[in-house]
């Protein structure tokens, strides 16, 4: 039962209703009037299927009129949401159409399917819309339920047959002939963007349209940059997208501006993303090409102008990095590369680096592997070396011509009070300051803690060309002293002084004595304690060489009496005449070869063993067999089958004629001065028996506990690297292994 005030109060609702139904005519005129106005707005409302031949045709009074009853009434909003759920009613309609042109578009895949089921759908649209009298509100429920009931019925091809289609919008305004003669048959169409803005379809594909604009922009990138290194190409990426992007990207992004002051405000957001992204494609182009283009320097220099600049718009600096370590890793430091490539490469990186990135991060965070690698090759400190002092073996110099002489660099500590201070980027290592060389050779010679090696070694090349100088004129390694002397001081450089003396004075001595008893043999003569060691056999040289050596010896006690000469026997070149029954052979020939051949006028057959005793026993049988080769390529001697050689007085036929023979003389010098690395290794085998001592006493040892043992040696100033080197020497030869970093005897 309801009680008598809830009766009240459904009553009092019930009146007020029927009031507002009704309004102030006698009694239910005004219903009547409603009831004929809400079928009235719903015939006119519903959603009519726009391919029926003849729609019907409302009259302007007849829908005012019947609208202001119900807006009287309140009952718009009612009237509304009918609308709608009769538009749910007649989605069907809609779906019909979608279903037929994208049927077609996937059988052909012409994105004109696509441009006309835009237009239909506009169609759709424009029957179905309420009119202007429902307000913004009612307009805008109307435009979302449309919407959402279109993209639930657009199957999933609808994406990519969009995005074919935007191509097509664009394709007019890109620079190809292929593109224009499209252009002209498509034209693009402000009605179907339009179209699209009214469909929603902007926002909801705004990433599928972007991303046309961005492969555009990636493709023209590589067409146009990729192995173009020549002239920087950004300015006329930059130009191009102002001439072709730019026009077509005021269709989707700038449609409702008035003037071009509001097309730019438009663009300037969408316009920084595609620039940020044309920077980010080239820079990972060049990237890529990082190892090409260093080797092509300085011809790349544009390509490092585009790498520059884009690195300072796109955080790309870390991908770099990665890269040009791999791209090291790969193609560079591994044991098929020469030495010389190396160094060559690392100063190309270098300047590079430093041109891309001057205050030199990205250098020093790439330079680190090819650093320690360089460290552990055993000619790196040669090969610089020889470039240091201009040797014409060592290929392109690796200072620039354009870099002045100047002293080695020092590790300079930080002036906070200098004006022009500033802080390490953010990217810097912990290290990054101590390893700032400024000029290409301090760069080179810091890969080494300490000078001394390259001191050492500068000597041992420079000896090896003056002794190699044969016309007297030294003026090249004077210049080159006074080079080094600029690069590493005047102390280090005192024995090269002596050496250039003892050469000149070596060359003045020999004049001397050619003018007192002129004599067959020039010698040069040097002083043995400021000279690195020189090559040296105990080599006995047959009689009538050892008369012309103590004639001239005797001829500089005359001019000396205070000193004496020590032969070096095993030295130099001799100019031999042979003078057989059928022929006289003229050629050039190691002492050696001299000393062998001397032999055969003594008796005409020898082994290679009694050859070996002859000239001393010192001499390695491989020298020995090759010098014997030399003479038999020439066809002074042949071998016969008991491995006896014999002295051949008549040519055999089919012999080396004497031109032929006079061709093959080529002397194949031997270096005179033992290099450091030999050096090195005959000062460590002086110290093996103390290793050879501690691993017999400790057992198996760390490398770093042997270093510090040794150290307490008499002269013992080797690197652990040094040490290392000399250990593994002695793993190959058995003496040694090594397993988890131990090293023990092998017993």
């Amino acid at each position: 039962m309801i009680s008598e005030s809830g009766r009240n109060q459904i009553l009092a609702k019930w009146q007020e209703s029927f009031t507002r139904l009704n309004g102030n005519q006698p009694g239910i005129a005004g219903l009547m009037n409603f009831a004929k106005a809400w079928k009235f707005a719903r015939e006119y409302l519903y959603p009519i299927d726009i391919n029926d031949p003849s729609p019907k045709v409302y009259a302007a009074q007849e829908i005012r009129a019947a609208f202001e009853v119900l807006g009287n009434a309140r009952r718009l909003a009612a009237i509304f949401e009918t609308f709608l759920e009769d538009m749910r009613t007649q989605q069907h309609l809609i779906t019909r159409d979608v279903n037929h042109h994208m049927s077609r578009y996937e059988e052909t895949s012409d994105p004109r399917a696509v441009a006309d089921l835009v237009f239909r759908l506009i169609q759709w649209h424009t029957a179905w819309a309420p009119g202007q009298e429902f307000g913004h509100q009612v307009l805008s429920a109307f435009n979302h339920t449309f919407q959402t009931h279109t993209f639930s019925v657009l199957p999933s091809s609808f994406s990519s047959g969009f995005k074919s289609l935007i191509e097509m919008t664009l394709e007019p305004y890109l620079d190809t002939e292929e593109s224009r003669s499209r252009g002209k048959e498509h034209p693009a169409d402000l009605r179907l963007w339009a179209g699209f803005e009214c469909l929603g379809m902007l926002e909801r594909y705004e990433s599928l349209i972007s991303s046309v604009c961005y492969e555009a922009i990636e493709k023209h990138v590589w067409d146009k940059c990729a192995k173009s290194w020549v002239e920087p190409e950004l300015a006329n990426l930059r130009e191009w997208m102002t001439d072709c992007i730019v026009p077509w990207m005021l269709l989707p992004y700038a449609r409702g501006a008035r003037n071009s002051e509001e097309a730019k405000v438009m663009l300037q957001g969408v316009g920084a993303r595609f620039d940020f992204h044309m920077c980010k494609t080239l820079c990972d182009l060049r990237i890529g090409e990082i190892f090409d283009i260093i080797i092509d320097y300085p011809d790349s220099k544009g390509a490092l102008q585009d790498l520059k600049e884009c690195l300072q718009r796109v955080d790309q600096r870390s991908q770099l990095v990665l890269a040009l370590r791999k791209a090291n890793t790969r193609r560079l430091l591994h044991p098929g590369a020469d030495t010389k490539d190396i160094l060559a490469q690392y100063v190309s990186i270098m300047r590079c680096l430093r041109f891309v990135d001057p205050p030199g991060v990205l250098l020093h965070k790439v330079a680190d592997p090819i650093r320690k690698y360089l460290r552990g090759r055993p000619d790196t400190i040669r090969c610089i070396v020889a470039n240091l002092v201009g040797d014409k073996e060592s290929g392109d110099s690796l200072a620039d011509v354009d870099e002045p002489v100047q002293p080695l660099s020092q590790v300079q500590m930080e002036d906070y009070s200098d004006p022009n201070w500033e802080p390490e980027p953010v990217d810097a290592g912990p290290d990054f300051r101590t390893n700032k060389p400024s000029d290409t050779i301090s760069t080179l010679v810091s890969i080494y803690d300490s000078k001394d090696l390259f001191i050492k070694e500068l000597q041992v090349l420079l000896a090896q060309r003056l002794l190699a100088v044969q016309d007297g004129n030294f003026d090249s390694e004077r210049k080159n002293i006074e080079i080094l002397k600029v690069r590493f001081g005047e102390a280090p450089l005192q024995v090269c002084e002596v050496m250039l003396k003892d050469m000149t004075d070596s060359k003045r001595i020999d004049q001397h004595i050619q003018a007192q008893d002129e004599c067959v043999l020039h010698s040069t003569i040097i002083s043995r304690h400021f000279w690195p060691p020189l090559q040296g056999n105990k080599l006995v040289m047959p009689a009538q060489f050892q008369e012309v050596q103590d004639r001239y010896a005797n001829g500089f006690t005359e001019f000396k009496p205070d000193k004496k000469l020590h032969w070096l026997p095993q030295l130099g070149t001799i100019t031999l005449e042979l003078e057989l029954q059928d022929r006289s052979i003229e050629v050039e020939v190691t002492p050696l070869e001299a000393a062998v051949i001397g032999h055969f006028e003594e008796k005409e057959e020898w082994t290679t063993d009694a050859l070996i005793s002859s000239v001393g026993g010192a001499v390695e049988k491989s020298m020995m067999t090759k010098a014997l080769s030399k003479w038999a390529n020439l066809g002074v001697i042949k071998e016969k089958e008991g491995g006896e050689f014999v002295l051949l007085e008549v040519q055999e036929e089919g012999g080396a004629s004497l031109l032929t023979a006079s061709r093959q003389a080529v002397v194949e010098e031997t270096p005179s001065v033992i290099t450091v690395e030999q050096q090195q290794a005959g000062q460590m085998k002086v110290y093996w028996r103390f290793i050879e001592g501690m691993l017999t006493n400790l057992g198996s040892l760390p490398l770093d506990r042997i270093q510090t043992m040794l150290r307490i040696a008499p002269g013992y100033d080797k690197t652990v690297e040094q040490l290392a080197t000399f250990m593994e020497a002695a793993r190959r030869e058995g003496l040694v292994t090594v397993q988890g970093g131990l090293w023990k005897l092998n017993r």
